[in-house]
């Protein structure tokens, strides 16, 4: 009897699953269950039949579906993703279901209903490579449909993964404009929450970068800085909810549409400006917008001598708490802004310093310190130039491996006490401080430190950053992982976002939440491959569960990727890991085959 005929197809096939659900599954099934249901009937499915798909099958969290069409299939998936984030806004973070997809365009043999074959799994393949509320396309996807859509799609380069002969070009779907942050170590943009972020229970704002009106780019910084300095006093406001100079930054020489930065960011007010210069006078416009509808709620024009430039920051900082928050007319309005350095040259310096600290490289990483001394030598008096050192420093050691850490420690604690000296009211420096102080293992007085600086300065992202990770290694992980949460919600955009998703993998790990720890883990990873800090976390937690072949390929990535890294971490201990938490660590990659 002849062989019956294998029937094939051309098809786009879109794979989709629910990022972290055993987790959720585990915290509350009933819940959980009735949640995806209604997600599944009033979203997926409806988008699904809307743009002409077939549901192939289910699989408990999962979704295959095929398309006749790619460009059906693409636009479905998109309008899933933006109903979901939605949806999403007012659900908390424990009870988030949040869709991962994605879609390739390939051969197909059908068997009745079923769809087998490569094309099936690559997709399934793109979308495990997803994160939670992304979209992952082949590279013929993104050829079929990027000149029929207008999504921007993000090269995410050649990705090799299991049980696929060769490496696929992948694409991620940019949901959101996004500012193309370099990672570090890494070509690949950070991750950024890709939709409409939910807005604080309270005024909130992001101040854009002033724009430089002078034709001269050695006046960039001098722009940059006025919008840096009205970032910092208005953080000082503990009614207010003001975005880091990190993300609102990453909007500079763009056009932008204010509705949209608005929903990106998650705030109400967006402020604006300018600065032109013109011998030793100055003409700075400010104007003030509520983003959702595009109202000006506030503008004003500042025309005065470049002597006087500090002084117009402070009135730019109490016209725009005034326009935005009336309660803060009933609160004390006593300004603590920083001390102006005594020197134009140092705070230009200064500013160039943070510049190139937010590249996140080691090249850019010892031009910061060069500018950072180059501020302190013109005016010693400037609490900044000293805590920007100090950053730095304790950054090329402990990031970068460019320094020896007892160096940098030593050295960064004297910088940073020294701005703390110069300048008691500077949260920044106290929270450098705080920041040495940990990086020496004396945990109790860095977050003394670090409170000191949130009481200053409520919304410096930063301090809650280093108050997560600190209280992380000092044995209270759960306390950690919310501060470090509230500092990504501060500072989405983050150039240093890395450091902070791997303190949460951290703290999941520390917590005994294993599964949770390795889910954070692959998000960082899909957004910075090339960093080699996070690769010993799901190695030690897949360990932990007895996972020994996959743990010991994690493990072996670590050691390869960052030989110096892994030697100083995990073969030594670092002043900042308490015993039992190293010990902790040691145990998860021993029985990931490490014979350390």
């Amino acid at each position: 009897m002849a062989e019956e005929r294998v029937q094939r197809r051309l098809a786009a096939i879109l794979a989709a699953d629910v990022a972290g659900y055993s987790r959720l599954m585990g915290a509350d099934e009933e819940g959980t269950l009735a949640a995806l249901k209604v997600l599944r009937r009033e979203v997926a499915d409806l988008k699904i039949k809307e743009h002409r798909g077939r549901i192939v099958k289910t699989t408990g969290d999962g979704l295959l579906v095929e398309f006749a069409s790619v460009v059906d299939a693409v636009r479905c998936a998109v309008e899933v993703q933006r109903e979901m984030a939605e949806r999403n806004t007012s659900v908390p973070a424990e009870r988030l279901i949040e869709f991962r997809i994605g879609i390739n365009l390939g051969d197909i043999i059908i068997d009745r209903r079923d769809i087998h074959g490569d094309g099936v799994n690559v997709a399934a393949r793109l979308e495990a490579l997803a994160e939670p509320g992304g979209i992952c396309v082949s590279r013929v996807v993104r050829d079929q449909v990027r000149d029929k859509l207008g999504f921007a799609f993000e090269d995410m380069g050649e990705q090799q993964v299991k049980n696929i002969a060769r490496p696929i070009r992948v694409h991620r779907i940019r949901l959101a404009e996004e500012a193309g942050l370099t990672s570090i170590r890494s070509s690949h943009p950070a991750t950024v929450p890709p939709l409409a972020l939910p807005l604080p229970d309270k005024p909130s704002v992001a101040v854009l970068p002033f724009t430089n009106m002078s034709g001269d780019p050695e006046q960039e910084f001098v722009s940059d800085g006025i919008a840096e300095d009205v970032i910092t006093a208005l953080s000082r406001y503990p009614s207010l909810f003001v975005i880091a100079r990190n993300s609102s930054f990453t909007y500079k020489g763009r056009a932008i549409d204010v509705k949209q930065v608005g929903r990106e960011l998650g705030v109400r007010y967006l402020l604006e400006g300018s600065v032109r210069k013109a011998g030793n006078r100055i003409r700075v416009t400010a104007q003030l917008v509520e983003a959702e509808i595009g109202n000006h709620v506030w503008a004003e024009r500042y025309d005065r001598d470049l002597a006087d430039i500090f002084a117009v920051q402070d009135e730019i900082t109490e016209a725009v708490t005034t326009a935005i928050a009336p309660a803060i007319a009933d609160a004390e309005l006593q300004r603590a802004v920083r001390k102006s350095p005594g020197s134009l040259d140092a705070w230009a310096a200064y500013q160039r310093g943070l510049w190139h600290l937010s590249e996140t490289n080691p090249d850019d990483n010892e031009t910061a310190q060069r500018f950072f001394k180059q501020a302190i030598d013109l005016d010693p008096t400037f609490a900044g130039g000293y805590s920007g050192l100090a950053l730095a420093q304790l950054q090329a050691a402990a990031v970068y491996q460019k320094l020896s850490l007892l160096e940098a420690q030593s050295s960064a604690e004297a910088s940073a006490r020294r701005a703390v000296a110069l300048d008691g009211a500077d949260a920044e420096a106290r929270s450098c401080l705080g920041w040495s102080l940990q990086a020496r293992g004396e945990l109790e007085g860095a977050l003394t430190e670090i409170d000191r600086a949130l009481a200053m300065s409520p919304n410096l992202a930063v301090a809650h950053g280093q108050r997560g990770a600190t209280l992380i290694f000092s044995g209270r992980p759960k306390e950690g992982l919310t501060a470090v949460q509230t500092s990504i919600r501060l500072d989405p955009r983050d150039p240093f976002s890395a450091i902070r998703l791997l303190h949460i993998a951290c703290g999941l790990y520390f917590s005994r939440e294993y599964e949770a720890a390795i889910e954070a883990a692959k998000r960082l990873i899909r957004s910075y491959p090339d960093f080699p800090m996070i690769y010993r976390w799901p190695a030690a937690a897949l360990g932990q569960l007895g996972r020994t072949p996959e743990a010991r390929e994690w493990l072996e990535k670590a050691i390869s990727l960052a030989p110096a890294a892994f030697d100083m971490y995990v073969r030594k201990r670092v002043p900042w890991f308490r015993p039992e938490d190293h010990a902790h660590l040691l145990e998860g990659l021993r029985k990931a085959g490490w014979e350390g």
